[in-house]
């Protein structure tokens, strides 16, 4: 190797194994699947269509929901999951002011919770859990992963995930969670964004 080369690696790494281990970390990188790249051009200062356009990922969002739940969800319900996606402060005030009771309520989070964790999880397929992990929202981070890693083989800690779904309920958090995820679903499904031509309105 080229002594140029590894004085650059002494000054960042100060053992032999953390080289190693970096080589292997980037080398598997290279095999991962292209993540997804977006287009777009002609903006002339659209705010708001350039902002829906960002939220929904060109379609993208919807894709991984239909994937996921066509099979469990009505059409409508596909809509009405994309748009908490899109728009989580505004359809999560539409859908409280909705239910008649705390339970209810209550109920619905938890299934929304479980929706969007295996929406993350299949939306970061392509990633890194490093990479994932960094696009969380940072307050979440621990009980994100706890959920997303969740094994379905064993039944030995089911109480242990359900209780933390039902004490970020309890606690107040549910709204703040959901909405963080629906952010990070957005952040995914397009990995780079190309913005080409007239990003402001002509003169």
């Amino acid at each position: 190797m080229n002594s140029k080369y590894l004085d650059l690696l002494v000054q960042k790494y100060d053992c032999e194994e953390k080289v190693v281990t970096e080589i292997i970390n980037l080398e598997a990188i290279l095999n991962l699947p292209k993540g997804t790249e977006h287009f777009v051009s002609d903006l002339h200062g659209e705010y708001q269509a350039f902002q829906h356009v960002l939220r929904n990922g060109s379609g993208n969002v919807k894709e991984k929901i239909r994937d996921l739940f066509q099979d469990v969800l009505f059409e409508k319900e596909i809509n009405e999951f994309a748009a908490l996606v899109y728009y989580p402060e505004e359809k999560l005030q539409l859908i409280k002011n909705h239910f008649g009771n705390e339970q209810e309520l209550n109920q619905w989070y938890i299934v929304i919770i479980e929706r969007m964790i295996r929406l993350i999880s299949h939306a970061s397929s392509k990633y890194t859990r490093s990479k994932l992990r960094k696009a969380l929202p940072s307050q979440f981070v621990f009980i994100i992963e706890e959920l997303l890693y969740k094994t379905y083989q064993s039944t030995n800690k089911e109480q242990y995930y359900t209780e933390i779904v039902q004490q970020i309920i309890s606690l107040g958090q549910a709204d703040k969670l959901i909405t963080g995820l629906a952010y990070t679903t957005q952040r995914l499904v397009v990995d780079h964004l190309h913005v080409v031509g007239d990003i402001y309105d002509r003169g």
